[in-house]
C-alpha cells in the first residue's frame, strides 16, 4: 500500500501541491490523472523521497524514506535512470546483488522474455531505443518483486504491442497482491485496466472516483467535466 496524507510541497510562497490525500490500495491498479501543471510530478516524486516535503507517506506501513520502505517498493520514472556503459545484464545484475534477491537471473529471464529484451541482453544501455530503455527501467523495478510499484507515464517510447503487453503485466502484478499507482495523462491507455482514480488540479486532489462509480461514462468524460476540457 501507498499512502499519502497531508502531503504539501511548497517552493517560496507558492504550492505545488497542498494537503494532498490519496491511498494505492493492496491488490489494487490507483491512476493518478491531471493536466500540465496539476501537481502530478511533484506528488510522484515526493512519494519516491527525491523531494523534501511536508505531510506523512508511508509504502507498505513504513515511512517512505526508510530502508524497509526501499525494499518493498518499485519505482519507474518518466525517464529511465540508467548507467549507459553498463549492459541489460548488468543491470540485471547490479540490482539483483542491491537488493540482496535470490535467484534473480531466474526471475529476470522471465521478464527479459516479455519485455522482448532477451537478444539486448549484452547491449549498453546508451545502445538501446527509447521503448526499450524504458522497459529495461520497468524490468529492474518488477524483477525485485514489490508489493508497491509506482510508475510515471509508463508508455512513453513504447510500441502498440508493448502496451498491450506492459498493461497485462501491471494487471496480473495487481491480482498478485501489489498496490500499483500509475501517473499519467493517456487516459485510454489505462481506462481498462484501473480499479480507481484520483483527479488533480492546480495542487489538488479534486476527486476520488472507483471504476464501477463511473455508470458508462468513460474516465476520459469524466475527468475532462472536472477540469474544464484541460
Amino acid at each position: 500500500m501507498i499512502e499519502v496524507n497531508h502531503l504539501t510541497k511548497r517552493y517560496g510562497d507558492f504550492k505545488a501541491v497542498e494537503d494532498i490525500n490519496l491511498i494505492a490500495d493492496t491488490g489494487k491498479i490507483t491512476i493518478l490523472l491531471g493536466p500540465n501543471g496539476a501537481g502530478k510530478s511533484t506528488t510522484i516524486k515526493s512519494i519516491a523521497n527525491l523531494l523534501k516535503f511536508e505531510g506523512e507517506i508511508k509504502i507498505c506501513s513504513h515511512p517512505n524514506e526508510t530502508i524497509e520502505a526501499k525494499r518493498c517498493f518499485g519505482y519507474v520514472p518518466e525517464t529511465p535512470v540508467l548507467y549507459d556503459l553498463l549492459t541489460v545484464e548488468e543491470h540485471i545484475d547490479f540490482i539483483g546483488h542491491a537488493y540482496q534477491i535470490e535467484d534473480y537471473k531466474q526471475k529476470a529471464e522471465k521478464y527479459l522474455d516479455l519485455f522482448k529484451l532477451t537478444e539486448k541482453r549484452k547491449k549498453m544501455a546508451k545502445e538501446l531505443s527509447k521503448g526499450m530503455t524504458q522497459k529495461l527501467s520497468m524490468l529492474l523495478a518488477i524483477m525485485i518483486e514489490p508489493t508497491a510499484l509506482l510508475i510515471d507515464e509508463p508508455m512513453v517510447g513504447l510500441d502498440p504491442a508493448s502496451i498491450e503487453e506492459t498493461l497485462h503485466i501491471f494487471r496480473r502484478l495487481a491480482d498478485e497482491g501489489c498496490a500499483i499507482l500509475i501517473s499519467t495523462h493517456i487516459i485510454d491507455i489505462v481506462s481498462e485496466i484501473f480499479d480507481e482514480a484520483y483527479i488533480m488540479n492546480k495542487g489538488h486532489i479534486i476527486k476520488h472516483v472507483m471504476k464501477d462509480e463511473l455508470q458508462g461514462e468513460s474516465l476520459k468524460e469524466y475527468f475532462f467535466e472536472l477540469t474544464d476540457g484541460e
